[in-house]
C-alpha cells in the first residue's frame, strides 16, 4: 500500500539516446574513452539538457533516458546533441569518434520516485534502435505535437513494429542532413530571404573591413576631432598587448579592452569610438598620431598585460595625440580577483585626466559589478572574442561558453545579452546547423528579457529586444526599444545602427539617415555591411547619387544582398538601366527563385506602404519577375477560391517542380500540409484567402504566411501530373490532385 502512493502516472516526453559501438570502443580504449564521454557530457550534453529544461532520469553507461514537459524542447535538444557532437568529432580519427543515436517518444509513463516505467519509456528506447548513428527517429504522438513548430524536416517511416509494444507505432525519421546541408543550395530550400538576414546581422559586432577612402563619407572630414564641437573629448581604446608567456591569454587582454570601451561608452560626456574601428589597429603598423587621425579623435589609449596564473599586469597609457605626449601613465600589478575594481580605477583616472562630470546614473552604471563570479567572467570574456568573429564555428563556441558562464553565475546579466546577441547573429545568418531557427528566435527572447530583469539598463539587451519586436512587425515597442539602448550608451556604434534600421521600417527616413552620420562618426572604420546599410537607407531618403557613392567604398566580392538590392534601386530610379539590369541579373545567379512577391512577404515590417513600393518597384524595373522564375499565368486559366478549395482538404498533391524534380504534398482536412521534396521536406498550415492559396510554416520567410494563385495547366494532364501550376515563393509546382 505504501509503495503504490510513490507511484504516480504523466503524460511525458521522453528522450532515449546511447552511443553506437560503445562496446568496441571500451575495447579499444577504455579510459579515453570513457573520459571522452564525461567531458562531452558535462560540457556539451548535460548543458543542452538544462537549456531545454530537461530532466536527466537516468545514466546508464554508453545512454541516458531524459524527461522534458515538451515534445519540441525534447526533439531540439535532440538536434542540437546531435550537432555539437559531429562538431566535436570533426577532425577525429573515426575508430574513436563518439556517436550518438537517439529516439523520442510522447507517452504516459509510470513515475516511481526518481524513475520512470512503462510502453513510454519502451518506445523511446525502440525507436533509439531504430535510428542511424547520429540520427533522431520519433514516435507519431511527438511528430503530431512538433512537426510544425521547429522548421525541421521529417520523414514518414510508416507504422513499425517494436518488440515488446503489442500496438504498431508510427515513426518520423529527423532528416538532420537536409537542415545542415540547407546552405549549399539556396535554390533548393524553402529559405529566409537573405536580404532580410542582412538586417538581423547588421546587429553583430563582426570583423572589421578597412578602406581609408571610407573617410570621406563622414560628415566634416578633415574637421577638428570628433566630439570637438559638442564640447566632448573624443577618445579610441586601442586593443592591448597580451605579453603572457603562456599561449591562449589573448582573449583576456582583448576582454579588458573592450571592458574598457564598454563602461567608456556608458559615458555622455565622452564621444568613444566603437571596438570595430578601435580593434582595426590591432598590428601597431602606424604611430599613435596616424592612428588618432584615422579615427578622428584628440586621445588614445593603449596598453599591455602579462597574465600569469592569478597574477596581473597592465600597463596603460593615454596619450594626447595632438602632441604626442602622455597624459599619464600607471603599471598596475594586482591580483585576478581584483580585476573589477581595476576596470574602475583605469576609467576613473581617464575621466580625471579629462574633466569629464559623471552623472549619478553614469557612475552606477559603470561601478556595478557585472559577476561575482570569476570563472564566469572568463568564460563570458572568451566568448565575447569568439562572437565577433561571426562565423559558423566561433558562435557555436560563443553561445557555449555564455552558457557556461551563465551556469556559474545565473544573475549574470552580461551573459544573457550576450547570448542574446550571438543567438540573433545564429538567426540572421542562417545558421541551421548551430541552432534552428524558431529556437533561436526564442532563445533571444527569453536572453534578452532574462538581461533585462537582472540588469534594466542593459543597452545591448535593448538593442537585440528592438530588432525582435520589428520583425514582429511592433515598431512602436521597436522604436522605444532601440532609442532606449542608445541612451544607456551614448557612444554605443551598435546601438545606433540598429535605431536606424527600426527608424527606416518606422518610416521615419530623414532620422535614420541622421543615425547612420553618427554610426560612421562613431566606427569610422566599419565592416563592408554598415557601408550597403548606408547606402540603403541614403535610397530611402531619395538620395540615390549619394546612395551609389556609398556603396562604391564595399568590394563586390563582399557586398550583401541589401547592397546588391540598393545597387539595383538606385540605379534604377536614376535611368541607368544597364547597371540596373546587371545587379538584378547578380541578385537572380545568387538566388534564381527570388522574385517580388517573396520580397513583399519578408519586408512587411515596413510601417508604410509606399516605403515597400519605393523598394519593389524600382527592384521590378530593374528586372526582378514578380514570381518565382518569372512565371506569369494567363488569367482565364486562373482558379477561383471554390476551385482551389476542392483541390485542398484531405487530398494529395503530386507533381514536379520548375526544376523538374518530384514532390508529394500532403494537405489534411484540418488545414495542415507536409510538402517532401527531393531537397526537403516542409510543415505547415495551408488556406484559402480570396482567391488566392496561402501556406505558412517556421522553416521559411520568417514564419510568415505567403499567398500565390493556381492555374489550369493548358498543356497538362493528370497522366503526367501536371494538370495545375502553383508558383510560390522559391519555386513553381505542376502537380494534380488525388
Amino acid at each position: 500500500m505504501e509503495q503504490a502512493q510513490h507511484l504516480e502516472r504523466k503524460l511525458v516526453a521522453i528522450l532515449a539516446a546511447d552511443v553506437v559501438g560503445y562496446s568496441r570502443l571500451m575495447g579499444l580504449d577504455e579510459t579515453g574513452t570513457l573520459s571522452r564521454l564525461k567531458a562531452l557530457r558535462r560540457e556539451l550534453i548535460e548543458p543542452s539538457i538544462e537549456g531545454y529544461h530537461g530532466r536527466i532520469v537516468k545514466l546508464m553507461g554508453d545512454g541516458a533516458l531524459v524527461a522534458f514537459e515538451s515534445v519540441v524542447d525534447a526533439v531540439a535538444c535532440a538536434v542540437e546533441i546531435q550537432r555539437v557532437t559531429a562538431q566535436q568529432n570533426l577532425g577525429l580519427p573515426e575508430d574513436i569518434q563518439l556517436v550518438f543515436r537517439i529516439g523520442i517518444n510522447l507517452g504516459d509513463v509510470i513515475i516511481d520516485k526518481d524513475d520512470f516505467y512503462g510502453d513510454g519509456v519502451n518506445i523511446a528506447a525502440r525507436l533509439e534502435g531504430l535510428s542511424d548513428p547520429g540520427g533522431i527517429i520519433i514516435s507519431g504522438t511527438a511528430y503530431d505535437q512538433a512537426h510544425n513548430k521547429l522548421g525541421l524536416t521529417f520523414k514518414s517511416l510508416g507504422e513499425r513494429r517494436l518488440k515488446n509494444i503489442p500496438e504498431r507505432v508510427r515513426a518520423y525519421r529527423v532528416l538532420l542532413e537536409q537542415t545542415a546541408g540547407a546552405n549549399k543550395s539556396r535554390s533548393r530550400r524553402w529559405p529566409v530571404i537573405g536580404a532580410t538576414v542582412l538586417v538581423l546581422t547588421l546587429i553583430a559586432g563582426i570583423a572589421v573591413m578597412l578602406w581609408p577612402q571610407a573617410i570621406a563619407l563622414l560628415p566634416g572630414h578633415g574637421s577638428p576631432p570628433v566630439g570637438s564641437s559638442l564640447g566632448k573629448p573624443s577618445i579610441a581604446v586601442l586593443p592591448f598587448t597580451d605579453l603572457s608567456e603562456k599561449a591562449g591569454q589573448d582573449y583576456f587582454a582583448e576582454g579588458l579592452a573592450d571592458d574598457l570601451i564598454t563602461d567608456l561608452s556608458k559615458i555622455s560626456g565622452l564621444l568613444v569610438i566603437a571596438r570595430n574601428s578601435a580593434f582595426s589597429f590591432n598590428d601597431r603598423s602606424l604611430d599613435i598620431g596616424k592612428i588618432a587621425e584615422q579615427l578622428n579623435v584628440r586621445y588614445v589609449v593603449e596598453g599591455s598585460v602579462r597574465r600569469e596564473g592569478d597574477a596581473v599586469r597592465i600597463n596603460v597609457q593615454l596619450i594626447d595625440a595632438k602632441t604626442g605626449s602622455n597624459i599619464w601613465a600607471e603599471r598596475y600589478d594586482r591580483d585576478y580577483s581584483k580585476i573589477f575594481a581595476l576596470q574602475d580605477e583605469v576609467i576613473g583616472r581617464i575621466v580625471e585626466a579629462l574633466s569629464v562630470r559623471l552623472t549619478e546614473g553614469e557612475k552606477d552604471q559603470i561601478n556595478r559589478l557585472p559577476t561575482r563570479n570569476l570563472e564566469a567572467y572568463d568564460f563570458y570574456t572568451r566568448a565575447e572574442q569568439k562572437a565577433y568573429a561571426v562565423d559558423f564555428t566561433s558562435l557555436g563556441e560563443a553561445l557555449s561558453l555564455y552558457k557556461k558562464a551563465i551556469k556559474l553565475d545565473p544573475v549574470f546579466a552580461d551573459a544573457y545579452s550576450g547570448y542574446a546577441r550571438a543567438t540573433v547573429d545564429v538567426l540572421g545568418f542562417d545558421f541551421q546547423t548551430v541552432m534552428l531557427s524558431a529556437v533561436a528566435r526564442q532563445r533571444a527572447y527569453e536572453a534578452a528579457g532574462r538581461a533585462l530583469e537582472l540588469n534594466p539598463q542593459s543597452s545591448r539587451a535593448y538593442a537585440v529586444l528592438g530588432i525582435l519586436q520589428m520583425l514582429d512587425g511592433e515598431i512602436d515597442q521597436a522604436l522605444a526599444s532601440v532609442k532606449k539602448a542608445v541612451g544607456l550608451d551614448p557612444n554605443g556604434a551598435q546601438a545606433e545602427l540598429n535605431l536606424a534600421i527600426v527608424l527606416t521600417y518606422a518610416g521615419q527616413n530623414p532620422e535614420a539617415l541622421a543615425a547612420m552620420g553618427r554610426v560612421l562618426q562613431l566606427d569610422p572604420k566599419p565592416r563592408a555591411q554598415v557601408f550597403d546599410y548606408y547606402g540603403f537607407v541614403l535610397y530611402m531618403n531619395h538620395q540615390y547619387e549619394k546612395a551609389l557613392q556609398a556603396l562604391s567604398e564595399v568590394p563586390s566580392e563582399e557586398r550583401s544582398d541589401i547592397g546588391l538590392e540598393t545597387l539595383a534601386m538606385a540605379n534604377a530610379r536614376l535611368g541607368r538601366m544597364a547597371e540596373a539590369h546587371d545587379a538584378a541579373a547578380a541578385i537572380l545567379n545568387k538566388v534564381p527563385e527570388q522574385n517580388l512577391a517573396a520580397y513583399r512577404v519578408v519586408y512587411a515590417h515596413h510601417r508604410r506602404e509606399e516605403d515597400l513600393d519605393h523598394r519593389l518597384d524600382a527592384l521590378r524595373a530593374a528586372g526582378i519577375p514578380e514570381r518565382s522564375f518569372d512565371f506569369r499565368g494567363r488569367a482565364q486559366d486562373r482558379l477561383d477560391a471554390s476551385a482551389i478549395r476542392a483541390l485542398t482538404g484531405d487530398r494529395t498533391w503530386v507533381g514536379r517542380q520548375h526544376n523538374g524534380a518530384t514532390f508529394v504534398m500532403e494537405l489534411s482536412a484540418d488545414g495542415d500540409f507536409a510538402l517532401s521534396s527531393q531537397s526537403s521536406i516542409i510543415s505547415g498550415a495551408v488556406s484559402v484567402d480570396g482567391n488566392l492559396f496561402c501556406t505558412q510554416s517556421t522553416a521559411t520567410l520568417l514564419g510568415r504566411k505567403f499567398c500565390a494563385p493556381v492555374y489550369r495547366n493548358p498543356q497538362g494532364s493528370s497522366e503526367t501530373q501536371d494538370e495545375y501550376v502553383w508558383p510560390d515563393s522559391v519555386s513553381v509546382w505542376y502537380f494534380s490532385s488525388r
